[in-house]
């Protein structure tokens, strides 16, 4: 073995630490300048274009609901969608405004939180509902969460929520004795609330088509159908929903049947009736505020039906698609944590 002076053996001591530093700091460095990957669920992928164009197709999808509103109930119908839209653009530039942030109205959400909200209204709504509910859905259920993609529940039902508990004798679809369209004269109460009250139901021909009194987006089943359809093929909705929301529905709506046969609403009066083929394809289908996977889309829509039902059959309201829409919103964390799809290849 040679043996090293004392002053050489100090100085391959001091060379080594020097070396040990450096490599440290080398790795150090290339740490901090190594890329961050933020691994999270889908989508990964968005932009302003493909918002727009999302919109557009909700905007044509929603065309034959509105003409049949348009049709039935004329300048009723244009009052609230002007209403409804224009407050919900108001809105949307004076919150946006409020939080220091430059505002777009090119996206089109504004709008189409207007005329959904529009559409669940009766006609015969006072206009100061409108302007309400279209102000407390973008501040309250959409800028307050920190705008687009950021809000838990669908703004549009956050409004309809905060006016039915606040005017609820305002929005109880009244008679219009001085609207005449393809009904006579409508003057009855909705379908769902003359059963209800009287245990007589609406013909399923009249629900199908739209002859009925009702909010503006709610009376015609085909109306509903064609934009669903629409939405669905565009794959602008997934169609998970729609289908977990109707099968529910047929299951529980049958059981209901076996039980009561001598019931006139039966299974199909459920699908047509109130807002449940509205809420399925327009509302429920919302991409922020419904779940990720095709898993959790469906049980997402099972849900959605299940409390329709429940809230129909067993409560005091003859309703139940807004609020059920709103409780599965809540839950919507949830079922994307519970259906996480498992990596390929993992046991």
């Amino acid at each position: 073995m040679v043996s090293l002076p004392g002053k050489a053996r100090s100085n391959i001591r001091t060379i080594n630490l020097v070396m040990a530093e450096n490599k440290q700091q080398i790795e150090s460095d290339v740490e901090a300048a190594a890329p961050v990957f933020h691994v999270s669920s889908s989508p990964h992928l968005s932009s302003k274009s493909d918002t727009r164009r999302m919109m557009l197709d909700v905007l044509v999808a929603l065309l034959p609901v509105v003409i049949m509103a348009l049709y039935l109930f004329r300048m009723y119908a244009v009052r609230q969608l002007l209403i409804c839209v224009g407050s919900c653009l108001v809105a949307e530039a004076l919150f946006v405004r409020m939080r220091g942030k430059s505002f777009s109205l090119n996206d089109y959400s504004a709008a189409i939180t207007g005329v959904i909200l529009a559409l669940s209204l009766p006609g015969t709504a006072p206009w100061y509902v409108g302007v309400i509910a279209g102000f407390v859905a973008i501040g309250i259920g959409k800028v307050l969460f920190g705008g687009l993609g950021m809000n838990i529940f669908n703004p549009a039902m956050v409004g309809r929520a905060f006016v039915m508990i606040s005017f609820a004798a305002a929005l109880a679809a009244s008679g219009y004795e001085n609207a005449q369209s393809a009904v006579d004269a409508i003057t009855q109460a909705t379908p769902m609330n003359v059963f209800k009250q009287t245990g007589v139901a609406t013909p399923l021909f009249a629900l199908f088509t739209g002859m009925t009194n009702g909010s503006l987006g709610e009376t015609s089943g085909l109306a509903c159908i064609l934009g669903g359809i629409y939405l669905c093929i565009r794959r602008t909705a997934s169609w998970e929903i729609p289908a977990g929301v109707i099968s529910s529905v047929l299951v529980l709506g049958g059981i209901a049947n076996l039980i009561s046969p001598d019931s006139q609403w039966t299974v199909l009066h459920h699908l047509m009736g109130g807002a449940l083929l509205f809420g399925a394809f327009f509302i429920a289908t919302d991409p922020v505020t419904s779940p990720l996977t095709p898993k959790g889309k469906f049980i997402f829509g099972i849900g959605v039906g299940t409390l329709v039902m429940l809230l129909r059959v067993f409560s005091g309201y003859p309703e139940g698609v807004m609020f059920a829409v709103l409780l599965m919103n809540a839950l919507t964390p949830l079922i994307n944590r519970w259906t996480i799809p498992r990596p390929l290849g993992s046991q």
